[in-house]
């Protein structure tokens, strides 16, 4: 063997052998398990019982499952006890975030809030949005009416004429189901949900299309108004809270919370006391 090539070995040997010390002495990648871990934010289901604050946005004007009472903003509600109750159940106590119907999903989304309740119906734009619990209850849209009018608007077809004013609360599915299936009628918008029903009931509107469960609510209130078929509304609908989209722990916490209180009696327990 020359002594060159003796040399060129040596010299190759040397290099890999420093080559090999620099790699040891580099510190390792992190896994894409620990790159995972890290970029993970905290989840609520961690969060709010460390704050021991638990958001809530709701709109304060659906009765019976959200109300906030002028005179002292307290709120009260089928909704509202349950969403004292989630709080609970975390180590936590409710603090009600003020919305409205067209803002609710963009609330919780922008993080104003944790959670969304209220009488909030699914609905595949919603969804799109934020995430939703197991359904509370079922629903659909049906009118309420003067009494003596009951017989008058029975159908789509009944309400959908020239001459009748339909009044509605604005950014929500009321508004949205009366758009899509009124050519013919007036459509009117009523800024305030909890005054609403005084328009029908003073000769300003003839209809209100809305959930069936507050047609039969308002009605009770209302002597003078009369909820038509609402064992037989015109659409399906389901009521459930709404959490922040891509938050996996805290949904499946709160759906679990649902399940659990639609099955034990809880949430029959409030809806009796007020729609009993």
């Amino acid at each position: 063997m020359s002594r060159r090539t003796s040399r060129q070995r040596v010299a190759t040997l040397s290099a890999l052998v420093c080559l090999l010390g620099l790699t040891a002495a580099a510190p390792a990648a992190p896994s894409a398990t620990q790159q995972s871990a890290k970029k993970q934010p905290t989840s609520l289901l961690d969060s709010v019982p460390k704050s021991g604050v638990l958001r809530v946005c709701t709109t304060g004007d659906y009765k019976p499952f959200t109300y906030k009472d002028p005179k002292d903003g307290s709120y009260s509600g089928i909704d509202i006890d349950m969403a004292k109750d989630l709080a609970k159940s975390l180590d936590a106590k409710a603090e009600w975030v003020d919305t409205t119907w067209a803002n609710l999903t963009k609330d919780l989304s922008d993080g104003k809030c944790d959670v969304g309740v209220g009488g909030v119906s699914i609905t595949l734009p919603r969804a799109r949005q934020v995430y939703f619990s197991e359904p509370t209850r079922e629903d659909g849209k049906t009118p309420i009416v003067r009494c003596a009018d009951k017989d008058k608007y029975q159908t789509l077809k009944d309400i959908d004429q020239a001459g009748t004013t339909v009044v509605v609360n604005p950014g929500g599915t009321n508004e949205q189901f009366a758009r899509a299936h009124l050519q013919n009628a007036t459509i009117k918008v009523h800024p305030d949900n909890r005054t609403i029903f005084d328009e029908i009931v003073a000769g300003r509107a003839d209809v209100m299309m809305t959930d069936a469960s507050e047609t039969l609510y308002q009605a009770k209130l209302h002597p003078e108004l009369c909820s038509v078929h609402p064992d037989k509304p015109f659409s399906f609908a389901e009521k459930a809270y709404a959490t922040p989209r891509g938050d996996r722990d805290f949904h499946s916490y709160v759906d679990q919370f649902v399940h659990l209180a639609t099955h034990d009696g809880t949430y029959k327990k409030y809806e009796a006391e007020w729609l009993s």
